[in-house]
């Protein structure tokens, strides 16, 4: 990469960063208990917007996990979310009624907490359907998998959204507060991914799985990206660049072995397709507030009205992070 393109990636994070501390004063404090953030907690940092429902087990989940304190964007939510939220002991949660789209899709907001509040710790940014899978997941707490991190001198690690759906219509698939999605969404896609790489910012760009057949296959370079780096080791001066498909400072992107090795990496079960899958479309598209003038919703709406069944006769059946591993959609790497 040339000086040229390296002082343009350094002027682009200094926008970021200075965007974030403008919109800073689009949130509001709606319950903020970062005063028992530890010196070695682990945080959960995201946006949302009406997911009520899902909440309960997104919070059981990751407080299983290892995650120490949760840091929540709501984004106008009407069905309680919020005050949901606030009532927990281990979350704080601001709000704001400013456009999404405008803050760079959440971005600015998360950045300014991630800086605010991130520095030195682990941070693993997510969306309310999105379950990080790690190796040894199901017997180490995340702790030992940042311990290892920090041993190792990494920074960040990737992790390829693995679209979830069930056998049959989503439609048909009664979600209830508090279940687990992938009892009702328990399939998942073990090929059909793209792999490129991104020469500017060195980071890989995946796309495929379900939502590509099914939803973009008369146009898949319009498939959304499946490639993310949800956990970092943050630092006041890192940024997201899009959702958290990038990063700068650029060397954070450089999440694999380019001799053909293998670096650890993970999975983020995506539990997007459960009968509350309809109505998001459709209320988001409303909205028009994500990306690209919201193509992928208008591409979720058309396909919705067929009652798609994204079962096919390749899908797997998901058992846990071994085979996951053994498909090869994650890796343990060096990690014993």
């Amino acid at each position: 990469m040339g000086v040229v393109d390296t002082l343009r990636l350094r002027w682009q994070r200094k926008r970021f960063l200075a965007r974030a501390v403008l919109r800073r004063r689009q949130l509001s404090a709606v319950q903020n208990r970062t005063g028992l953030i530890g010196p070695n907690d682990i945080l959960l940092f995201c946006t949302l917007r009406n997911e009520r429902v899902r909440l309960p087990y997104l919070l059981s989940y990751y407080r299983e996990l290892g995650i120490n304190h949760f840091l929540f964007v709501d984004n106008g939510s009407d069905d309680g979310s919020r005050e949901y939220l606030a009532a927990q002991p281990d979350v704080s949660v601001w709000t704001t009624p400013h456009s999404y789209r405008n803050a760079r899709f959440g971005m600015d907001w998360l950045t300014w907490l991630h800086r605010r509040h991130g520095h030195n710790h682990w941070c693993l940014t997510v969306d309310a359907d999105e379950f990080f899978v790690y190796p040894y997941c199901e017997t180490r707490p995340l702790r030992a998998l940042t311990d290892w991190l920090d041993q190792s001198s990494v920074r960040s690690f990737s992790a390829l959204l693995v679209d979830m759906y069930p056998k049959g219509d989503p439609q048909d698939q009664t979600y209830a507060e508090g279940d687990n999605p992938f009892e009702l969404a328990g399939w998942f896609d073990s090929g059909n991914y793209a792999i490129s790489r991104n020469p500017l910012y060195g980071n890989l760009w995946i796309q495929g799985g379900p939502r590509a057949r099914s939803f973009f296959a008369d146009k898949p370079l319009s498939a959304p990206a499946l490639n993310k780096i949800p956990l970092v080791k943050w630092h006041r001066r890192y940024a997201y660049v899009n959702s958290t498909h990038m990063l700068l400072p650029r060397g954070l992107n450089l999440v694999y072995d380019a001799r053909g090795g293998e670096k650890a990496s993970g999975v983020l079960l995506h539990a997007k397709f459960i009968d509350t899958f309809a109505a998001k479309a459709e209320e988001e598209l409303t909205r028009r507030q994500h990306f690209s003038d919201s193509v992928e919703y208008r591409a979720y709406r058309e396909t919705v009205r067929t009652r798609p069944d994204m079962w096919c006769r390749w899908s797997e059946k998901y058992i846990n992070w071994r085979q996951l591993e053994i498909l090869g959609l994650m890796s343990k790497g060096n990690w014993a």
